[in-house]
């Protein structure tokens, strides 16, 4: 069987608003000495590096919130402090404020970490949704590791801006599509305004290889008459393609390939794995080539079935990332149950809520709450807290974020969402959001409400509730 894979003006101003203009005169971000995620990716130099700076902020105090940290943790009537892009501390009314630093009052209000979409197509897949802007599948051979999601993203894509205003979304992985079995790297976003991807990516965030099994693949090219058309030709060219890998690190002087390079730092741990994968049998079939190859599987991704294999996926630390409620649009989804995250999480394993897609990622507080009301129904009570962190920290932890921010810690990221209700409530949306310390989106200011430059002077214009 043949090579599965292959060798190798000035721009406008992207999410304007009055204050995004105001904000032009960035400063560096507090958090570019922090040690790095993970190293970077295979190569001497890093190509196509972050240049994101956060937005200046002010010491900041939220007080009398009810507090949920990410990490499990409430606390009632808190406080939570934060200066120079970072979280100073977080306790209660007694947490003493220093001099200088701004009050927002919380009364009546919930705080959580800033709201994390591990699975996201924004940029790629942009609004409006049309042909032209389609660049979310390079669909041409069922393996293009070679390809990255960043060189797609359109930073004006207006989702973003209702991400960040809607659902209190502070960073996102932009995952290719799942037409291949290897579909490329994904690239993990600070959602804030910028005229290059490179300045919304997240300052030292591993990247990782979207993979897809089932019906996807076989079906694209099977469709063409090619393999795989089947789950077995499935395996067989992934197989293939592990040992074409292999054979590439052991050269002692390989010739430069792009997609090779990308699997060599998946098997040399530098790259993580997210896998979009709905039967558990397919599942369980995965974790048995990753021990064939030496790879790790971060998480899962809508993995319907997870249910049936909970303690597998538990003991091999692999996350979910699933939905709330969807089901059986396709064969391989119609065992998908409601109760889902609930029985994963019942057993010990990563529980992580998703969108993949660009409505659904402006409400994961709605589905996490969904689902949680769908484990409650079958007698399994998760507390709220816990709830939080299946959209903030187990996010971040199954991204190679999680040391940096997905909870409200000292010296993290300054994310952070000011809810005006409880955030498991249908009727809560985000006050306010500020993404490294610095105010993103505000309620009541109309001139800290995000409008992408795209949208501007039309109908519509920043779709803000």
């Amino acid at each position: 069987m043949g090579r599965h894979v292959k060798k190798g003006g000035p721009v406008a101003l992207l999410l304007a608003t009055a204050a995004s203009l105001a904000l032009a005169g960035c400063t560096s971000a507090s958090g570019s000495d922090r040690p790095a995620v993970a190293a970077a990716p295979v190569g001497a130099e890093e190509p196509y590096a972050s240049t994101y700076e956060r937005y200046p902020g002010v010491p900041t105090a939220i007080v009398g919130a009810t507090i949920y940290d990410g990490a499990g943790g409430m606390i009632e009537n808190g406080t939570v402090l934060f200066a120079d892009g970072e979280v100073v501390g977080i306790g209660g009314a007694d947490l003493a404020i220093p001099a200088g630093y701004t009050r927002v009052d919380g009364t009546g209000r919930f705080v959580t970490p800033g709201i994390i979409d591990i699975h996201s197509h924004l940029g790629d897949y942009p609004t409006p949704s049309v042909d032209a802007h389609s660049d979310g599948n390079e669909a041409t051979d069922p393996t293009t590791p070679e390809v990255w999601a960043e060189h797609s993203v359109w930073p004006q894509d207006p989702g973003f801006s209702r991400a960040l205003a809607n659902g209190g979304i502070t960073s996102l992985q932009i995952l290719p599509g799942s037409a291949n079995l290897m579909g490329g790297r994904s690239v993990t976003l600070k959602n804030v305004p910028s005229r290059t991807v490179q300045g919304m990516k997240f300052p030292g965030a591993p990247y990782s290889l979207k993979m897809a099994c089932g019906e996807n693949p076989k079906r694209v090219y099977g469709g063409r008459n090619r393999m795989p058309s089947t789950r077995m030709g499935n395996f067989a060219v992934n197989r293939e393609t592990w040992i074409e890998a292999q054979e590439y690190m052991a050269e002692e002087e390989p010739d430069r390939d792009l997609a090779m390079e990308t699997l060599a730092g998946v098997l040399s741990g530098e790259i993580m794995i997210q896998n979009h994968c709905y039967r558990a049998d397919e599942m369980a079939l995965v974790l048995s080539m990753a021990d064939e190859f030496g790879y790790r599987v971060s998480a899962f991704h809508h993995a319907v079935e997870s249910y049936k294999i909970a303690d597998m996926l538990r003991d091999n630390e692999v996350c979910s990332a699933v939905w709330a409620d969807w089901y059986g649009f396709k064969m391989e989804a119609y065992d998908a149950i409601p109760e889902n995250a609930a029985l994963i999480h019942n057993q010990g394993a990563c529980v992580v809520i998703h969108s993949d897609d660009e409505n659904g990622i402006q409400r994961l507080n709605q589905e996490a709450a969904k689902a949680q009301a769908d484990g409650r129904r079958m007698g399994i009570d998760i507390a709220d807290a816990d709830v939080i962190g299946w959209i903030t920290l187990n996010a971040a932890r199954a991204m190679g974020i999680g040391d940096v921010t997905g909870s409200l810690e000292a010296g993290k990221m300054a994310d952070v969402v000011l809810w005006n209700g409880d955030p498991l409530s249908i009727y809560s949306r985000p006050e306010m959001v500020w993404i490294d310390g610095a105010v993103m989106y505000d309620m009541n200011d109309p001139q800290m409400r995000p409008v992408s430059d795209f949208e501007l002077g039309q109908p519509g214009e920043g779709d803000v509730k």
